[in-house]
């Protein structure tokens, strides 16, 4: 018998940090794509115990659900990548890092942004794994 290969995108490690958001959330969509305020319904990735909700922190793909913003995208289910935490979390290096807010971009299945613009800043975590955001962000910390 052969041996059991993954099939699919290979994916860049991320290190854990503090998870800031989980189900049932409300995020700010912080692009030009037309939505304002999404719920997360699902973290992509994620296993937890029986019961746990499932926990996001800054570079994470999630499910979410639109709840405000043009009327053609409202209740739509789309991929969204968490580009800002209110949670304090600490990077490799030593500092430690926490946002006004808990922001998301929209993305594509591929990864791509759906937006053309990303407005206010985006961590550095979010921008290493997806250089697509990093290159329409107009600040990244």
């Amino acid at each position: 018998m052969g041996t059991r290969r993954k099939l699919g995108r290979k994916t860049l490690s991320k290190p854990r940090t503090s998870y800031g958001v989980q189900n049932g959330s409300r995020i700010f969509i912080t692009d030009n794509s037309g939505a304002k305020i999404a719920q997360i319904i699902n973290v992509d990735g994620s296993k937890t115990r029986l019961r746990r909700l499932p926990k996001a922190s800054v570079g994470s793909v999630c499910t979410v659900t639109i709840k405000k913003g043009r009327p053609d995208l409202r209740g739509n289910i789309v991929k969204a990548v968490i580009v800002r935490q209110k949670m304090i979390y600490r990077r490799l290096d030593g500092t430690r890092l926490c946002f006004e807010d808990n922001a998301g971009v929209i993305i594509t299945k591929e990864g791509d942004p759906k937006a053309t613009e990303i407005r206010g800043p985006i961590a550095r975590e979010a921008a290493e794994l997806f250089p697509r955001l990093a290159s329409i962000s107009s600040l990244i910390i």
